[in-house]
């Protein structure tokens, strides 16, 4: 059996510098002395040396951390760096487009955590605080530490934890690298679309080196990727909610209407990274870092769009199982046929600055600066195309459906041929129009034009002195003072499109025909296909802004701006109970002051009196607020080392995760009926029957607070192996609902929608804003190990199991509401990993297993649920590094395959999972790489 000594590996990995500890773990490896001669030197690779390197992190570490470290620069195989973190215990992911992205730290969404890269808070491409990790190669990373205990040092707060992304440090490196990578990738479900991809491909180049006589340290990394998504899609109408139909006494769920698609999707990515390492003497040390990412999403999607219940149609129930209508027929109905394309376009810049100066052999100062910037540009359309203009007119259509089994959506079987171009063309087929005022008909929405841009701006400055102390209980005292000014923005703009050949349909043009895309999956055969991004962009529809007539795009766009100051202290400790048995940890508190506005519009939709043949638009008008307040946040973490390799872990502190920018936009959207205005009814006017209403946000809404109490016990019995144990609970005491508050409208009555004759007869209402109300509680229990075969026996020596699974227990508490199920959170999480490692071969296969979790509340106490999921990744691959051949020594070769048993996305609505809102699936992704290091 090999004889591994944990101290000394850790200390020879921190001295290669192949990964970032925090600052308490690398403080404690430099404290300890090592006899080198009684160190047996085993060289391991790959996954192993990984694992060992990661778990050298976290037993260092004074707070509970996971971390992930990589064998080289460039060697994390992952497509992205969120299908790595979600192998650690506690952590989820959601697949949007059949890719991870949305991290989940414990249960708790990514609204409750942050995201830092090198320590420094990081913007986001979507419209909230989010990280959508998919965008960050996994090659250019040399670690992830994901803080799950509060340390008063952390500068960027989540309730759930903090993940810092961390690349590497050329001089801390110590060796030249030089290293390329090839990879193709492949969608087993081919090409759904005639028109899209269903292969792609991946390269990376990294190179680090050292120079005058190392003081100076150059690391470069490219990468280029583009990755296919197929992917076969039921959607039904209605999130929250389903129509119900009498049925022999009984009421009985029906189809309201579905809106099933074919999505070909191509993501590209090119990033560039460059670190730059200068240490002229010892006590003098530069670091300047830049991150690039240019991203692109494209999707082209097709599918028929069939209205049922919800659209009166004539429904026929020919069966009904378990309160659902299970086999019927929609008569006499159209479809409305979808071309839809859409391009998104982002571009992340990140710089930074670190400057350490060791002023005394006690004192040294750091500081830090850094700025990031995000743009994004959401380009959406949709074109439609039917069998005549208008409700009634061309091919009536009998479908037949049947419910599939639980969560698998719903089989039809049309009379009609959506193939067939002599009878569908391009143009709306039913009446959904009347928002283009050029036409001014029910008719003429031909497709629709989204266009939503963001950006996200962020400065940072940090200035921070670490003291050391010497003879007494605290080793060290550190404190500093962190600026942090954020802007970020939306806006939300709309198209109506109409053909200049109104009112008649169009064929499809020549050129930019495409042969059919097939919609079998479900039954329905096949579909025309043109190129909709060509026919739009050669002009044949005519346009007209949203804006004018839509109030939901006004208060849709927005501005928030953060300035942050942070004051901070830490003191670190350490003490001998007794010979065996020693006492570590750090105590600390944060003072956060915050000045907090934002700026939107607020309106209602009021007659016209234009030239324009509408009879209403939009009134609307800047509106803006502001608010300013401080938080303070203690923290305590202890680490007591039991005999060596055991550790009883404990911290406790005061967290906050700020609140989502979408509810901190002040927008102000006014409902005014005045059909209720004008008649009250027999009860006359009440706050249950009033004319107004309003929804709102407001940038005067503070973070959400947990106090977060851990327990942890974890034993390291050998350098590569360990199990823990570990609990912990959130007390979340101002959980986030919207609350109805009745007001006085009187101020708003130029909001009214009434005409210049009439006059409002009510001016109370119901404002329904987020506020904090309600308490979040949630408890669990995290068991995880890392067992290597070579500890049973040593004919197991390259085998190994990682495993871990986290229970949790959660309700939130609302007022009016009662009792509601956590967004986001699974009662289980499991992740398990068998590798086999050996001899040039490198063998893995992993299991990610969630149960289901609510998406969202709805107003009605309904939530739509995620199917509980069990995704199967796998890899094999071989060093030839170990095949004695020295022409092709440096080349390593891999075959992936992602979704392996091709598990699809559910959701189900109204708790009855026989109510199939969204079913995806997307087939496997494989991959072939190859990479050589020089």
């Amino acid at each position: 059996m090999q004889n591994f000594q944990p101290k000394a590996i850790t200390l020879a990995l921190a001295a290669a510098g192949l990964f970032t500890l925090n600052v308490n773990a690398a403080q404690q490896i430099q404290q300890q002395a090592i006899d080198e001669d009684s160190v047996e030197v085993i060289e391991v690779k790959g996954f192993r040396a990984s694992l060992i390197k990661a778990q050298s992190v976290k037993q260092d570490s004074t707070s509970i951390i996971e971390a992930i470290t990589a064998e080289d620069i460039g060697k994390l195989p992952d497509p992205s760096i969120a299908e790595t973190i979600t192998r650690l215990p506690g952590i989820a992911a959601r697949r949007i487009n059949g890719k991870a992205s949305e991290i989940s730290i414990r249960g708790l969404s990514q609204d409750f955590s942050a995201t830092t890269l090198n320590g420094r808070e990081q913007v986001t491409l979507n419209d909230n605080r989010g990280v959508d990790f998919s965008i960050y190669p996994a090659e250019i990373m040399s670690g992830v530490v994901v803080h799950k205990s509060a340390d008063a040092s952390l500068m960027t707060q989540g309730i759930a934890g903090v993940v810092d992304l961390q690349t590497v440090k050329p001089l801390a490196y110590g060796e030249q690298n030089i290293q390329v990578g090839a990879t193709y990738e492949k969608n087993t479900l081919g090409n759904l679309n005639p028109d899209g991809d269903d292969s792609g491909e991946r390269y990376n180049f990294s190179y680090i080196d050292q120079f005058a006589d190392d003081n100076l340290g150059l690391a470069l990394s490219f990468n280029h990727m583009t990755s296919p998504t197929q992917q076969q899609k039921w959607l039904a109408w209605g999130d929250d909610a389903w129509p119900t139909t009498e049925v022999d006494g009984e009421t009985n769920y029906i189809l309201g209407g579905a809106n099933p698609r074919v999505r070909s999707t191509l993501q590209t990515r090119d990033t560039v990274m460059a670190v730059v390492e200068f240490k002229p003497t010892e006590r003098f040390h530069i670091i300047a870092d830049a991150l690039y990412i240019d991203f692109e999403d494209e999707q082209i999607q097709r599918g028929i769009e069939t209205p049922a219940a919800w659209s009166g149609a004539n429904m026929q129930v020919l069966e009904t199982k378990d309160g659902v209508v299970s086999h019927g027929i929609i008569g006499n109905t159209q479809s409305v046929l979808h071309g839809d394309y859409q391009t998104e376009d982002s571009a992340l810049k990140a710089f930074g600055l670190n400057i350490d100066y060791q002023m005394t052999d006690t004192l040294s100062v750091n500081f830090d600066a850094s700025y990031s910037q995000v743009t994004r540009n959401k380009w959406q359309l949709e074109t439609y195309a039917g069998s005549g203009r208008g409700d009634g007119v061309g091919a009536m259509e009998n479908i037949e459906f049947w419910m599939k089994d639980v969560n698998e959506g719903v089989e039809f079987d049309s009379d009609q041929d959506y193939s067939d171009s002599a009878i569908y063309k391009l143009g709306g087929p039913l009446s959904w129009g009347g928002g283009n005022p050029l036409y001014a008909a029910s008719d003429d929405q031909d497709g629709f034009l989204s266009i939503i841009e963001i950006e996200d701006e962020l400065t940072t400055l940090r200035l921070d002195a670490k003291q050391v102390l010497e003879g007494g209980f605290f080793t060290q005292l550190q404190f500093g003072i962190n600026y942090s000014d954020r802007e970020k923005s939306k806006l939300d703009t709309g198209r109506y499109l109409t053909l200049k050949d109104y009112p008649n349909m169009l064929d499809v043009p020549a050129g930019l025909a495409l042969s059919p895309t097939s919609l079998d999956f479900l039954g329905m055969g096949s579909m025309i296909s043109y190129d909709s991004k060509g026919i739009y962009s050669q002009g044949y529809y005519d346009e007209f802004v949203s804006d004018l007539t839509e109030m939901s795009r006004a208060t849709n766009s927005w501005s928030i701006g953060e300035e942050v100051i942070t004051f901070y202290t830490k003191a670190d400790f350490e003490t001998a109970i007794s010979d065996d048995i020693y006492l570590s940890g750090n105590m600390g508190v944060q003072y956060i002051k915050t000045e907090q506005d934002g700026l939107s519009y607020i309106g209602s939709t009021v007659p016209y009196e234009g030239d324009l043949p509408i009879d209403s638009y939009v009134k609307r008008d800047p509106v803006s607020d502001s608010v300013s307040y401080s938080q303070t946040l203690p923290s305590l973490n202890t680490n007591l080392n039991l005999y060596d390799d055991h550790y009883l872990r404990f911290s406790v502190a005061k967290t906050i995760s700020r609140s989502r920018m979408d509810r901190l936009r002040p927008a102000f959207e006014i409902n005014f009926n005045n059909t209720v205005n004008q008649d009250p009814g027999e009860e006359g006017f009440s706050l249950d029957r009033t004319p107004w209403s309003a929804y709102s946000g407001t940038s005067k809404l503070k973070p959400l607070e947990a106090i977060n109490w851990d327990l942890s016990y974890e034993y390291y019995f050998a350098a590569d192996g360990y199990i823990s144990v570990a609990g912990f609970y959130k007390d979340m005491p101002n959980w986030q609902e919207v609350v109805p508050t009745a007001i006085d409208f009187s101020q708003y009555s130029e909001y009214a929608n009434i005409g210049p004759d009439e006059t409002i007869n009510y001016n109370q209402g119901y404002l329904y804003e987020w506020g904090k109300t309600g308490n979040g509680k949630i408890d669990g229990v995290e068991l995880s190990a890392t067992i290597p075969g070579h500890i049973i026996a040593d004919e197991l020596d390259g085998f190994g199991v990682v495993a871990s699974i986290t229970y949790l227990d959660a309700k939130v508490e609302v007022e009016d509401k009662g009792e509601l199920r956590m967004p986001g959170l699974s009662d289980s999480i499991f992740n398990f990993t068998a590798f086999y490692e050996s001899n040039g071969w490198q063998i893995r296969a992993s299991m990610r297993k969630r149960d289901e979790y609510p998406d969202s509340l709805g107003y009605n106490n309904a939530a739509k649920v995620i199917v509980g999921s069990t995704l199967v990744d796998a890899q094999i691959g071989y060093d030839f590094s170990e095949s004695g051949i020295d022409s092709l020594e440096g080349l390593t070769v891999m075959l992936q395959a992602y979704n392996l048993t091709d598990e699809p996305f559910k959701a189900y609505v109204a708790e009855n999972k026989a109510l199939v809102s969204d079913y995806q699936v997307y087939g496997r992704s494989l991959l072939l790489s190859a990479s050589y290091k020089f």
